[in-house]
């Protein structure tokens, strides 16, 4: 998947010479098919074996950058010809905006989880955003620079808090004239599940130092809310059925108020059935790692 990625950045309609990619890599050797794109490519290696956060990897990758332009991408995507010449347009010709992020389309036949998750990366399109996700950002390095890197400190959700401190400075406009493939996105229900168990855990870190727009609080609420009603119309059944069934009411209304919500996103590309499943898996992998995720917050509260 770094192949391709590669691939697509010296396919890009846009002087070659002017590109300077720098790969953060924790092997300690790198492949032929990666020393051949070395010919394509002004390709930097650092080699990092500590057991570090991704965004610690990031600011290290930035610090050995020389030009005027950071962009941050994961190492699974595939970006469309004209990205750069996209982002640096967006950057410049939009007045306000400090960073720019492409939109995700799906890869060829895409199963339903894909097409469901490419959906819900587009809910907003062609308009100035809250937080983007970091497989594409686009952003001076001045403004990289101002906000300090990302927040080391954060095992996951480091993409929101930094492009959340970005918003401070600007916009964050997510355009759909540049487009990427991730090509690593979530194919089935089991490895997603294990995916949102690690993706989870530093939710709660993630609140210090930032200020919690309402619209983001049921994110943190509704998953564990759904979790402990289910477990509580378990324990109720032996009991008393009705309370049972109360709680088992109040653990499918946020399961089923969200699946029609993202049925109307996915629209006839995926059935109501499996925007149901997706969240009966969601909610209870992000409610446990959230959970995971408290003695990983009480460690970072002391990170300096």
């Amino acid at each position: 998947m770094l192949i391709e990625t590669l691939h697509s950045i010296a396919e890009q309609r846009y002087p070659n010479n002017k590109i300077e990619v720098v790969l953060v890599s924790q092997n300690e050797t790198i492949s032929s098919q990666l020393e051949q794109l070395q010919d394509r490519l002004t390709l930097t290696v650092l080699f990092h074996n500590e057991q570090t956060t991704i965004s610690h990897l990031r600011n290290l990758g930035a610090g050995h950058c020389n030009g005027h332009y950071l962009a941050f991408l994961d190492a699974d995507i595939a970006l469309s010809k004209n990205w750069i010449a996209c982002m640096l347009d967006t950057i410049t010709s939009k007045p306000g905006t400090v960073l720019a992020s492409a939109m995700q389309i799906n890869s060829d036949n895409a199963p339903s989880l894909e097409r469901i998750r490419t959906s819900l990366s587009n809910a907003e399109l062609d308009t100035t955003v809250n937080f983007l996700p970091g497989r594409n950002l686009f952003l001076a390095k001045e403004t990289f620079s101002q906000v300090g890197g990302f927040p080391e400190h954060l095992i996951t959700c480091e993409d929101y808090y930094f492009t959340d401190q970005v918003a401070k400075l600007g916009d964050l406009f997510y355009t759909s004239k540049a487009h990427y493939i991730h090509i690593g996105e979530d194919k089935a229900y089991f490895p997603m599940f294990k995916k949102e168990l690690w993706r989870g855990q530093s939710n709660i870190a993630s609140l210090k130092g930032r200020k919690i727009p309402l619209r983001e609080v049921p994110s943190f609420i509704v998953p564990l809310g759904v979790v402990i009603s289910f477990l509580f119309a378990l324990i109720s059944t032996a009991y008393n059925v009705s309370i049972a069934l109360t709680f088992l009411v109040l653990c499918l209304l946020p399961v089923c108020v969200y699946s029609l919500r993202l049925k109307s996103l996915v629209s006839n590309e995926v059935s109501l059935l499996h925007c149901f499943w997706f969240y009966v898996v969601y909610f209870p992998a992000r409610a446990i790692g959230t959970v995971m995720g408290i003695g990983q917050t009480i460690n970072t509260g002391t990170h300096k």
